[in-house]
């Protein structure tokens, strides 16, 4: 194969039905032979490296003794790629009609554009609203808090974080972008540095973002690039530790680019916030589980057929 135009990098951890959707749903994509295929697989111990190495032999398949976390694996593999672009992949997506080669041509088209992400939708066709986000703060914390955010979805302050005023079917110059699916210029990779390793999973895609606006290029969101996402189906395994992980992707973010804004008495009140968070969702969520008999079912999203796109504002799951 020639240079390709974009390598994907996607970090498995005991999804392989999932992961194997992903992968025939991006060789859909008529332009895939200009795709590079890198698999980071977190030491899952199931059927996964067997299937990739049968099924898939054209990947370029890193595989962990352990699992190192989102960051570290995609720090393995993206240094080794070659495309003009890389593009971020959560191995429980499924690309809809071509959207990686639609961000490529976007990026193509746009030479500010340092990050591009697709409408990000759930599988009932729903916005996931993490794919197009302002920058976290003490004040958006607020509004989410109080539910103001929810209260006055179409109020440019109160939702200013989750952007549930814009238009979803309008390309829109953002802050942050979804990790599950977010394309960056490797050129800028380079400048920039890798993910930071020091956030396990969630809140890297904020920081990566963070990084890219401060070097000088633009985010945007790309609504015609569509992408299913069926969320958090490895972190539902672990659910305790995948809410200390997110909780400390926020406190890592908070305090890299945040808190030399702020007085010590409060950071250490936002901090103290944080982690109070992350206790209560953990007591809910055994509550939830000791009352409920529901379970993460590891289907493949394209055994039925994918809803019409939804152009509802805020809707999300």
């Amino acid at each position: 194969m020639s240079e390709p135009k974009v390598s994907i990098v996607i970090v498995n951890w005991k999804t392989p039905k999932l992961l194997a959707a992903c992968l025939d749903s991006l060789i859909k994509d008529p332009d895939h032979n200009q795709f590079e295929l890198w698999v980071v697989d977190n030491a899952s111990g199931d059927e996964s490296l067997e299937m990739l190495s049968s099924q898939y032999p054209s990947v370029n398949v890193i595989a962990n003794s352990e699992n190192v976390g989102f960051s570290k694996a995609c720090n393995q593999a993206v240094p080794q790629t070659q495309g003009e672009y890389v593009l971020l992949l959560n191995p429980d997506t499924i690309i809809y009609d071509n959207a990686v080669s639609k961000l490529a041509a976007f990026m193509d088209a746009h030479p500010d554009c340092g990050a591009a992400g697709p409408r990000v939708l759930n599988p009932d066709g729903t916005l996931q609203l993490a794919c197009r986000r302002s920058f976290p703060n003490p004040a958006a914390a607020f509004f989410r808090l109080t539910y103001l955010s929810r209260l006055f979805p179409n109020h440019e302050l109160f939702a200013k974080y989750n952007l549930t005023y814009t238009d979803p079917n309008s390309v829109t110059e953002v802050d942050a972008l979804s990790g599950s699916c977010m394309m960056v210029r490797n050129s800028v990779i380079k400048k920039i540095g890798l993910l930071d390793e020091d956030i396990f999973m969630f809140g890297e895609d904020i920081d990566w973002c963070w990084r890219v606006k401060q070097a000088g290029w633009k985010v945007f969101y790309v609504p015609e690039a569509i992408v299913y996402h069926y969320h958090g189906a490895s972190s539902r395994l672990r659910p305790v530790g995948a809410t200390i992980n997110l909780h400390r992707g926020m406190h890592v973010f908070y305090q890299k680019h945040l808190a030399p804004k702020y007085w010590a008495p409060f950071n250490w009140l936002v901090y103290s916030g944080i982690w109070l968070r992350a206790c209560l969702f953990i007591v809910l969520g055994s509550v939830k589980k000791l009352v409920s008999t529901n379970h993460v079912p590891q289907q493949v999203m394209t055994e039925t057929p994918l809803p019409e796109v939804s152009s509802n504002r805020g809707s999300a799951k």
